[in-house]
């Protein structure tokens, strides 16, 4: 079986997440990296766009998710992103990043990471 592996490196969006009066007020950069696994069998022998797995429909879902959302944890907002992977019949397996740079003083930035299988 061939494996696909999708990654989406680095989706700098922002989003209403934190539960301090100036981060439900304000917007805030927040990274996404996704890898998203799925059979690619029948995508590799014909070589026809319907069998392989759309990644830009997947990438709309989640900005929508994202831009549109309010947020207190980074847990919830991981949790959203990773269930809009997995909606998707064929994916066996996705991992979510999200990073929020700046959340603290001497930190490039603070992530929090899940994953789900099927």
């Amino acid at each position: 079986m061939a494996n696909a592996i999708i990654n989406v490196t680095n989706l700098r969006l922002r989003t209403f997440i934190g539960f301090n009066p100036e981060e439900r007020e304000k917007k805030q950069d927040v990274v996404i990296n996704l890898e998203i696994h799925y059979p690619a069998d029948d995508a590799c022998k014909t070589d026809e766009v319907d069998q392989a797995l759309n990644y830009k429909v997947i990438t709309k879902e989640v900005i929508n998710l994202v831009e549109q959302g309010h947020f207190l944890l980074l847990e919830k907002l991981v949790a959203e992103i990773l269930a809009v992977c997995h909606t998707h019949p064929s994916v066996h397996y996705a991992k979510a990043r999200v990073d929020k740079p700046h959340a603290l003083r001497f930190a490039d930035s603070v992530s929090l990471t899940l994953d789900w299988s099927k």
